[in-house]
């Protein structure tokens, strides 16, 4: 039996494509962030954390409360 007489994954006949060129970082890294840029990004986060959301009401009732 030869090999065009075997069924064949089509889909793993082939390489896969090389990756992304956008997946690779080249050239300068990221500045580390000051102390103060770190106390000011706390800050924000802890008024962030303490503010509430406020709650959505639905307009329409659901089938168990118009029973």
């Amino acid at each position: 039996m030869s090999s065009t007489d075997r069924d064949v994954d089509h889909a793993l006949a082939y390489p896969e494509p090389p990756a992304s060129p956008l997946w690779h970082r080249h050239g300068a890294k990221a500045r580390p962030l000051t102390p103060e840029q770190q106390r000011h990004n706390r800050e924000l986060l802890d008024i962030a954390q303490r503010t509430t959301q406020p709650s959505t009401r639905r307009a329409t009732e659901t089938l168990a409360e118009a029973s």
